[in-house]
């Protein structure tokens, strides 16, 4: 398939659409920063973005889906992924936009530009990073290319973000087991433009509202209510209407964090404006109840409740650490060491000196270790245990769950540790654990335990909701907290949004030009 695929674009027989990427979702309060290498470590070009992206639920999978589908010869220029860290450098935006812009310039008769952007990078020199990608991309293409962007549903983005892209389209679900499906909407619009068939018109309005990411999982009331409109406005539609809802990352400090509605409309521009108009506004009725739909405990008060109550039911408990953003934070494993807990499972731990030391002290003996809490002095405490090892080795996995699945993660050395009645997984690559995998990868079921310890924000609950008794949301003083109002925003303007502000800003609520 890939050499047919390289054929036909020496060929040019056929429609040509380039495809290209730059993915991650930055916490700009972290003093954590990713460099150049950081994303060549996995960067796939050509042929092997092909290959490496072909019939996975991700969003360039669902690009090349519909490529093939629709005899589309797409080419591929480079996709650059890292998931949620801190900051980027100013360097990375500057070389990735440059290598996307020169390929596209010797690609002879191209038809359109696919991108798939995050929307919640940050950097220091760039106000908004994918604006600055999108804007250079159609300089280098002109304006007679079509271009459209699928981004995450965690993007921040305003209208002056997208205004050089012809269409826009985020997930409509958070899990993002839709990653595909984002792709496949993003794609046949393109070919259904350049077939004549459309002449989109994108909006997109803000309803000055933010979330914490704990809670902008897409099927938590009333959120999951003005979704679910979204959807019925769509099928009830006469013509083409596409509406994306996007929650935004509250933890990057942007001009533009918080909620987006980008609406498409296939032919009428009044109509985009209208719908996207009608959902912002619904956003912004429910904001405090979206803001907090569910409890939040402490951790001491979530320790002890669950281990009062472990023993009298059959399925483990949740103890999610969600304001944990690079996973290395030791507040719940520190008080599951101090109230001695029984049968607990603390997986994928980022902290890749302690794999390394526990993979020299050798499987079968025991060590001692610090651990975690040494991304940022919000961390926690740097913990020190007496550990026996029970594994350590390199590992990698191919992902099982929906989101993402299919692709590969490769946890670089690791380190299953015993302390106490706790096991802990220690990895060298940070990774979430969302699925069963980060139990199987080390052989052993996420069933057996009485407590597990998980770090995700809303992409866990496409399995542990079913899996677990409970699911427990522990706040702790990292820097993904519920509570936003404590955080040192200063490109954001607060005056403009919700929680900090209880009257819709009058920016917010004029009609699009």
């Amino acid at each position: 398939m890939f050499n047919k695929y390289q054929l036909l674009i020496q060929k040019g027989d056929f429609m040509k659409i380039a495809i290209a990427g730059f993915h991650i979702e930055s916490v700009s309060f972290l003093a954590h920063t990713s460099g150049y290498q950081d994303f060549e470590a996995g960067a796939l070009r050509g042929e092997a973005l092909l290959k490496g992206l072909s019939g996975t639920n991700t969003v360039i999978g669902g690009m090349l889906d519909i490529c093939r589908e629709r005899a589309i010869t797409p080419v591929p220029l480079v996709y650059a992924y890292l998931g949620a860290l801190g900051r980027v450098a100013d360097e990375v935006i500057e070389r990735y936009t440059t290598e996307i812009c020169e390929g596209l310039k010797q690609v002879p008769d191209l038809d359109g530009v696919l991108l798939h952007l995050h929307g919640a990078a940050w950097a220091p020199g760039y106000e908004d990073p994918e604006r600055h990608m999108i804007e250079a991309v159609r300089q280098a293409v002109g304006d007679g290319v079509r271009l459209m962007v699928a981004f995450d549903y965690h993007g921040n983005l305003d209208e002056h973000s997208i205004a050089r892209a012809d269409a826009a389209f985020a997930y409509h679900r958070s899990p993002h087991t839709d990653m595909g499906d984002t792709g496949r909407r993003c794609a046949d619009c393109m070919v259904r433009t350049l077939n004549g068939q459309l002449k989109p018109h994108c909006v997109l309005l803000k309803p000055g509202l933010l979330t914490p990411s704990i809670f902008s999982a897409t099927q938590l009331r009333p959120l999951a209510d003005v979704i679910a409109d979204a959807r019925r406005r769509e099928q009830d539609a006469a013509d083409y209407l596409d509406i994306s809802v996007m929650a935004g990352f509250s933890y990057a400090d942007a001009v533009n964090t918080g909620f987006s509605v980008i609406a498409v409309s296939g032919e009428c521009r009044q109509r985009a404006e209208s719908e996207a108009r009608e959902i912002r506004d619904r956003l912004w009725q429910e904001r405090e109840r979206i803001y907090r739909p569910e409890p939040v405990y402490g951790v001491k008060e979530a320790v002890a409740e669950v281990m009062a109550r472990a023993p009298h039911v059959s399925k483990p408990f949740v103890l999610l650490e969600h304001a944990d953003r690079l996973n290395d934070s030791t507040y719940v494993l520190a008080e599951l060491v101090a109230q001695d807990a029984q049968n607990a499972a603390v997986p994928f731990l980022w902290d890749p000196e302690a794999a390394r030391r526990a993979a020299a002290a050798g499987v079968g003996n025991r060590v001692r270790l610090k651990l975690g809490a040494h991304s940022s002095d919000k961390a926690g405490p740097r913990l020190e245990l007496e550990c026996e090892v029970l594994q350590a080795e390199p590992k990698t996995y191919h992902i099982s769950g929906a989101m993402l699945q299919g692709t590969r993660v490769d946890l670089g050395l690791t380190a299953l540790l015993r302390v106490g009645g706790i096991l802990i997984s220690v990895v060298s690559r940070p990774a979430f654990g969302v699925d069963e995998d980060a139990f199987t990868v080390f052989g052993q079921d996420p069933r057996d335990y009485d407590i597990i310890v998980l770090r995700s924000k809303t992409h866990f609950r496409q399995v542990y909701e079913a899996l677990a008794e409970q699911i427990l949301i522990v706040d702790t003083p990292d820097y993904g907290p519920a509570d936003l109002l404590g955080l040192p925003y200063r490109r954001l303007d607060t005056r403009k949004v919700y929680p900090f502000t209880t009257a819709m800003p009058s920016a917010q609520q004029e009609e699009p030009s």
